[in-house]
């Protein structure tokens, strides 16, 4: 009789009611904003963060795991499962998208693929998809809109209704009312909905400018990056071979490459403690050394922060029996930025570093140690740009632990992996609309212990940045520069171009991106 359940479960699919035979997992995925590759500390860092490092012990750890290089378009990806390109959440030549375009018909979130099978949808933070949150699939919100001002909640929206502002907001922080909303809603589930499955969606929008933080989260850090940034990419950088995250090999640090976008009136407004190259340590004067070093020390303490509040979702799972059955997805939008500008209110440089009436971005300098050993930063689409720190965690799934994984893997896997690994499928049509094939591919088979995932290819295209991955070799060039190809194999930092030596792996490859770019215009481009 059992064997006769398991057959009529897997064989209705997607649109058939929850299945009784097996209990179905949890799912939580928790998205960071402006990470570092090397940020945490199970990936080199020095910043405290022992519940994502206890997640990373008891689970998986992706050393070549990538995002978009941005963040509507990463959110978009997640969500969908197909390179936001495909579906008009970022901009192809000729064609719109971008942050202000909408999904066809056919690209649903995952909450629609998630409900059939009888699952809560619940999200918590940041949002940066096109449409409502509730509209999406989603039966709980807290949609954090307010991203200027980490202690203010003006602007932000609880089930698509604004919330209305106290007079008093003494004590509010973005990081911790986001953990508090995912609180509010699990304690419910448990309460009333325990006999369901849930996926919640937890996006933190730290650590992303403005540099933000509690006094007291800020002073614990506050004279660990004196040493300067050249200095903890060397510290890192150890850390991480030692632990086999990466080979040997550091990429030079860049000093001519600033901020992806200019403001000089933002420089004159930061003072003279601000610098928007990455110049040796040691040419800084005192007051930019200071002024640097509590940068990054604010930036440390919201990543710690964001830790602590994870841990205590990470508890709640506990308390309501939820763990050892729940999927735990951890990843950044994209690298750590070098942007640097100046808005929501402006800054007072006679304010406290990290309060509210400041506003300071990382730039360039610690941004290129926080995405050690890469080049580059966020809005670029090398390394520094798209390499996310990928952890996933399921004690009653997972077998491997601790375990690193050396395969490609994409933020369009998510998708394919959530829906293999609840036994549903993806619909070949949607209200009369084909459904195309996704570009993700299920991480499911890594699971195993010493198991891995095969794939052809990843392709990326933002703001004129462009790049392809085939195997161990990658193609790319910054906008309007020549292509560069490296072989990440023995590569990673993307130190030795051998497009010269390789004309003809360079033209493959580009047929190929140019291939894909125009498949991706007939699937994008509008309907007669």
């Amino acid at each position: 009789m059992r064997s006769v359940v398991l057959l009529v479960c897997v064989f209705a699919g997607l649109l058939s009611a929850p299945c009784e035979a097996a209990e179905k997992p949890n799912i939580v995925i928790v998205l960071a904003d402006d990470l570092g590759f090397s940020d945490l500390g199970c990936y080199g860092g020095e910043i405290a963060t022992p519940n994502l490092d206890s997640l990373a012990a008891g689970g998986l750890r992706f050393t070549q795991a990538y995002n978009t290089a941005r963040c509507w378009p990463s959110r978009a990806a997640l969500m969908t499962g197909y390179y936001a390109q495909q579906v008009r959440r970022d901009a192809l030549p000729g064609l719109g998208g971008g942050s202000q375009g909408a999904r066809p018909k056919w690209a649903r979130l995952l909450p629609d693929y998630l409900k059939p099978l009888g699952y809560r949808c619940y999200h918590s933070g940041k949002w940066h998809i096109d449409g409502k949150v509730l509209e999406g699939g989603f039966d709980r919100s807290l949609d954090m809109r307010n991203q200027g001002n980490f202690f203010s909640a003006r602007g932000n929206m609880i089930d698509d209704v604004a919330v209305p502002l106290k007079k008093d907001e003494t004590g509010y922080y973005a990081t911790v009312a986001t953990a508090d909303h995912a609180l509010e809603c699990l304690k419910d589930h448990a309460a009333n909905h325990s006999d369901s499955p849930f996926l919640h969606y937890v996006a933190f929008i730290a650590p992303h400018f403005p540099l933000h933080a509690p006094a007291d989260d800020i002073a614990r850090y506050r004279d660990r990056y004196t040493t300067g940034w050249d200095e903890l990419r060397f510290e890192r950088h150890a850390r991480q071979v030692a632990m086999g995250i990466v080979p040997r090999g550091l990429s030079p640090l860049e000093r001519d490459v600033g901020p992806p976008y200019h403001f000089p009136e933002a420089l004159e407004k930061l003072g003279p403690g601000e610098t928007n190259r990455p110049v040796p340590w040691g040419e800084l004067n005192p007051v930019q050394q200071r002024f640097q070093a509590t940068k990054m020390a604010i930036h440390a303490a919201m990543v710690d922060r964001m830790d602590r509040e994870i841990g205590r979702i990470l508890d709640q799972l506990k308390s309501m029996g939820a763990f050892e059955n729940t999927w735990i997805l951890f990843a950044s939008d994209n690298g750590a930025s070098a942007e640097m500008m100046v808005r929501d209110g402006g800054h007072d440089p006679q304010a406290p570093p990290g309060s509210a009436a400041s506003y300071l971005c990382l730039g360039p300098g610690f941004s290129s140690a926080a995405n050690t050993p890469f080049r580059r930063h966020k809005t670029w689409v090398h390394e520094g740009g798209i390499s996310t720190p990928f952890i996933m965690h399921w004690p009653r799934g997972i077998a491997a632990r601790g375990e690193l994984r050396t395969n490609p893997a994409h933020l369009v896997d998510v998708v394919p992996t959530v829906l293999d690994v609840v036994g549903a499928t993806r619909p070949t049509e949607w209200e009369g609309t084909p459904v195309p094939a996704s570009p993700g591919k299920s991480l499911k088979p890594a699971f195993v212990k010493d198991g891995s995932v095969t794939r052809d290819s990843l392709w990326w295209l933002h703001e004129g940045n462009r790049a392809i991955r085939v195997e161990n070799w990658k193609l790319v060039a910054a906008k309007g520069q020549p292509w560069e190809l490296y072989d990440l194999a023995v590569d990673r930092s993307e130190t030795h171009n051998v497009a010269q030596s390789h004309p003809e792996k360079v033209r493959d490859m580009e047929r190929s991106w140019n291939g894909q770019m125009e498949a991706m215009k007939q699937l994008a481009a509008p309907k007669p």
